[in-house]
């Protein structure tokens, strides 16, 4: 699994209702959650981010209520990979679940700055920021873990019979 895309930066505890601010949840319709990603915490990202960015934060991302919303709106958003120094352990797993990649990584965090052109090889275990020359290595995802996120999430996997 091969990301590319530009880095959209965010600090630590950035929680699930600035990722979609509650007053959205009233829909299940994925574009309108899109539409509304980090309105509350960043008024500039959905007309900026572009299909395969990389959002790029710090501690605890995803902190707060368990809702699938927050993944999913984010992923709608066209963001392909989020690299964090770490995720809420529900919003974690929610993301595996609807298929958005996540991966957890301080070094690049630390090393990769907004706006720089990001690659991610999950395969492999590495990250490249492509802007400043520097490489990152983090662990592979697993290969079941790659086969949810490659089908769209859980129960893509289930229905395409990757998963059993």
């Amino acid at each position: 699994m091969i990301f590319n895309g530009n880095a959209i930066k965010y600090g630590d505890n950035v929680d699930t209702d600035v990722i979609i601010p509650a007053r959205y949840l009233n829909t299940i319709d994925k574009k309108e959650l899109a539409s509304h990603c980090m309105e509350d915490l960043d008024k500039t990202f959905i007309n900026r981010v572009k299909a395969g960015d990389i959002m790029v934060a710090g501690n605890n991302f995803g902190c707060g209520s368990s809702r699938e919303h927050a993944p999913i709106a984010i992923k709608e958003s066209g963001i392909s990979l989020v690299i964090a120094n770490s995720f809420a352990r529900i919003f974690y797993r929610n993301s595996i679940n609807i298929g958005l990649a996540i991966l957890e990584c301080p070094e690049a965090v630390a090393g990769i700055s907004e706006g720089d052109t990001v690659e991610a090889d999950l395969d492999n275990g590495i990250i490249y920021n492509r802007t400043t020359g520097a490489e990152f290595k983090t662990k592979p995802f697993p290969e079941f873990v790659q086969k949810i996120i490659t089908a769209g999430g859980l129960v893509e996997s289930i229905k395409q019979g990757i998963i059993k």
